[in-house]
């Protein structure tokens, strides 16, 4: 990387549509990867569950394996060594135990793993359509907020339901995070009511780049994903949507934009902890 690359880099998204078939979405990943590469991005980001879409307990379980024997994790190290490129895979099921893990994997151009983060907050709803999610029957939680140190400034771990939980944010922008990220696995139905608007806030209120690269379409295992891979700069302004198919899209990245925003409006300087007093209200005619 060039010491211009350090105030300004190219960021790039792969969209997907991933499928049953872990092999085939190692293939995918890596060809969009190394596309995002070819047409200039120094970091890439891919979707939550990049290496399998799989609802059905007992096929997830077959089908995933431990950090050290995962396929998709290992491609795409050779990928970020043999481009240079920083690779952020959004996250791979990863068995740990009897259960399994939601894990991003942040990637350094040498092919080493640099940072890693579990899936704090699990996706346990019921929608209005009928949908009904339980990550917490299949999933362990993580514990720890993560900011991996790249050569632009801290970059600061989520994914997909991560989004809805502001203080997670906040903190890794205390932290030092100037590019927050949430690549996700949104439905259809949760994307199209809240997916822009929150990827937004969390840029403006934190004054920081969000970068989040998403599923789209149709999948195998039944479910609708909602796509529109978004980078968002930290006045809140959209400078990529990838829209709703599988593909790439890039965007240039002006870190002097952080300090911009941040100086601007200086919510992070002004945050207190403040006390909450509940009054009563006295109801005519209660007993």
């Amino acid at each position: 990387m060039t010491d211009t690359a350090r105030t300004a880099f190219v960021a790039g998204l792969v969209q997907m549509r991933s499928t049953r078939d872990p092999a085939r979405n190692r293939d995918d990943a890596v060809a969009l990867v190394r596309e995002a590469a070819d047409r200039g991005a120094h970091y890439v980001q891919t979707p939550e569950m990049t290496s399998l879409v799989e609802r059905d307990r007992a096929r997830l379980f077959a089908a995933v394996g431990p950090e050290d024997q995962d396929p998709t994790l290992a491609a795409l190290r050779d990928v970020a060594r043999q481009k240079g490129i920083v690779v952020h895979i959004g996250s791979i099921a990863i068995k740990v135990g009897e259960r399994i893990a939601n894990r991003a994997f942040v990637i350094d151009p040498s092919g080493s793993v640099v940072a890693r983060y579990d899936k704090v907050h699990l996706f346990d709803v019921d929608l209005p359509n009928g949908e009904t999610w339980r990550e917490s029957a299949t999933y362990t939680g993580g514990t720890e907020a993560v900011v991996a140190a790249l050569p632009w400034g801290g970059l600061g771990l989520s994914i997909c339901y991560d989004l809805r939980f502001p203080y997670l944010f906040r903190a890794e922008a205390d932290a030092g995070a100037s590019i927050l990220t949430a690549p996700a696995c949104f439905t259809r139905q949760t994307g199209e009511a809240h997916w822009h608007v929150l990827q937004r806030a969390r840029a403006i209120e934190n004054g920081a780049f969000v970068i989040s690269a998403a599923q789209c379409g149709t999948h195998e295992d039944g479910r609708e994903t909602y796509g529109h891979s978004l980078i968002v700069d930290p006045w809140g302004r959209i400078l990529a949507d990838a829209g709703t198919e599988v593909g790439v899209a890039l965007a240039e990245i002006d870190m002097g934009l952080v300090a911009d925003a941040r100086g601007r409006i200086p919510t992070l300087q002004h945050t207190r902890s403040v006390p909450v007093s509940v009054p009563g209200l006295a109801v005519r005619g209660a007993a």
